[in-house]
């Protein structure tokens, strides 16, 4: 290792790391679960009849929640704590700060499940963290941003890789995001332009927070894992451009048949400029060297990843057109093609990174390939059949009740396709359930071969 190597590795917060990744890992289980049992809802199986504080309304929230909120920007931002010394070759403003805001973050995201489930969630969607939280939510949001923000305003001059690009837009936009979803809706507009503030957070939430992290943590581990540089960097300015000037008219095709003009309600094709750049750019990486893909396991969860991203914008394309709403606006089409966005890409992107990070930081190789490999499968073929389970579902229902079939013949044809997304979520949780045991076992390894005491390692 080169000094200058070992000077940007002592900027490093491994403990921190590990800390974000397990707490993130502990509520990607508590999410799979409450998801699992609110599918029994829907075959009347339900495990936790009659009891209020466990309602499947309630449930619900902590499913959808936990992914995003728990396992999503835990998993986000120990990348983020990773790449930016790296980048930048400057620490963050604050070791105490950094955990100060994890310890804080996370009491509140516990303190947001304990809300669901008493019933004080707020009716906008996923931006039901109950009220009484959100200002400490909102200042916790602005001290990580202030903290990840200041070692990239010192190398603001210089040239700057792509993921500090996205980055640091991430970080500029998520309070802004964060503060219109959770507070325009309640305090100053409700009603129907409440609404209408609601339908714009839903999307930049994905779109403006978690797209850009995703992308920058992408950009960065593709080209390590593989030893080879990123195809493009002039591709990945495009597609950043792209997703700042046209992702914020995303949520336009939420106001079909509405007085605005039309075309802004087919604005949102054009985040297609970023879909491709990103796509392209990963897989035109990837294609140097194909041969790698089977036995690299961090690879497959990318790879998988940017597919399920291509597949998903290519629904959205389909989805605002006024034919296609006609048919699948609130059917099960919408929940297949949400599930595919935030597990199908988001979640292996980050998975990807728990593949890489957590065995090199505990200083042993991963403890089994095989049930890496199981966990790969189980996963990736759980959430195709659970997304292609949906959308079929989707288009049946909305069909039957186009031909104004009666609703309760449409619940009872929808069956076997609730029964199918079950069955899929076991296979979810079960790929999850090996990702622990093999984890588990290689920090097991690493406690024999240090005696207790963690090697360091170059990661």
């Amino acid at each position: 290792m080169t000094q200058a190597e070992h000077k940007k590795e002592e900027l490093i917060d491994y403990k921190l790391i590990s800390w974000h990744f397990y707490a993130g890992i502990f509520y990607i289980f508590v999410s799979i679960l409450a998801g699992l049992s609110y599918s029994l809802q829907f075959l009347q199986k339900y495990p936790f009849p009659g009891v209020e504080f466990l309602s499947p309304g309630r449930i619900r929230l902590v499913h959808t929640n936990g992914v995003a909120f728990g396992w999503l920007i835990n998993g986000l931002v120990a990348i983020l704590y990773y790449i930016i010394p790296k980048l930048t070759g400057h620490s963050v403003l604050s070791r105490k700060l950094s955990y100060l805001v994890f310890c804080v973050y996370n009491v509140l995201v516990v303190g947001c499940v304990i809300g669901y489930l008493a019933g004080k969630g707020q009716a906008i969607e996923w931006g039901e963290t109950p009220a009484f939280l959100d200002p400490f939510i909102a200042l916790g949001v602005v001290l990580l941003v202030i903290n990840l923000l200041t070692p990239i305003f010192k190398i603001r001059a210089q040239k700057m890789y792509v993921s500090l690009w996205y980055a640091a837009a991430a970080l500029i936009w998520t309070p802004l995001v964060y503060v219109m979803g959770n507070f325009l809706p309640q305090y100053i507009y409700p009603g129907t332009s409440g609404a209408t503030i609601t339908s714009m957070y839903i999307h930049d939430l994905v779109g403006l927070s978690v797209t850009p992290l995703g992308i920058a943590a992408t950009y960065y581990l593709l080209p390590v894992v593989m030893k080879r540089p990123l195809y493009s960097h002039a591709l990945s300015i495009i597609g950043f451009w792209g997703l700042a000037f046209f992702y914020p008219l995303n949520s336009a095709h939420h106001y079909l048949f509405s007085p605005i003009p039309m075309w802004t309600q087919y604005a949102s094709i054009g985040v297609h400029v970023v879909v491709y750049t990103v796509v392209f750019n990963i897989f035109a990486t990837i294609a140097t060297d194909w041969k790698q893909l089977p036995d690299n396991i961090p690879l497959r969860w990318i790879f998988f990843g940017t597919l399920a991203y291509l597949i998903t914008c290519i629904q959205c394309a389909v989805q605002v057109t006024l034919s296609a709403q006609s048919i699948i606006h609130f059917t099960d089409w919408v929940v297949g093609h949400s599930h595919f966005v935030l597990f199908g890409t988001f979640s292996f992107w980050v998975t990807a990174w728990v593949y890489y990070i957590l065995p090199r930081i505990w200083g042993v190789p991963l403890y089994s390939l095989s049930l890496a490999r199981w966990h790969f499968w189980l996963s990736a073929l759980g959430i195709s059949i659970m997304q292609i389970d949906l959308l079929a579902a989707g288009v049946m229902q909305g069909m039957m009740w186009k031909n104004l079939v009666p609703f309760i013949d449409s619940v009872a044809a929808s069956a076997p396709f609730w029964w199918t997304r079950t069955f899929s979520g076991i296979m979810i949780l079960t790929g999850e359930c090996l990702f622990l045991v093999n984890l588990y076992s290689t920090w097991q390894d690493s406690k024999r071969v240090s005696s207790g005491v963690l090697q360091s390692q170059t990661v």
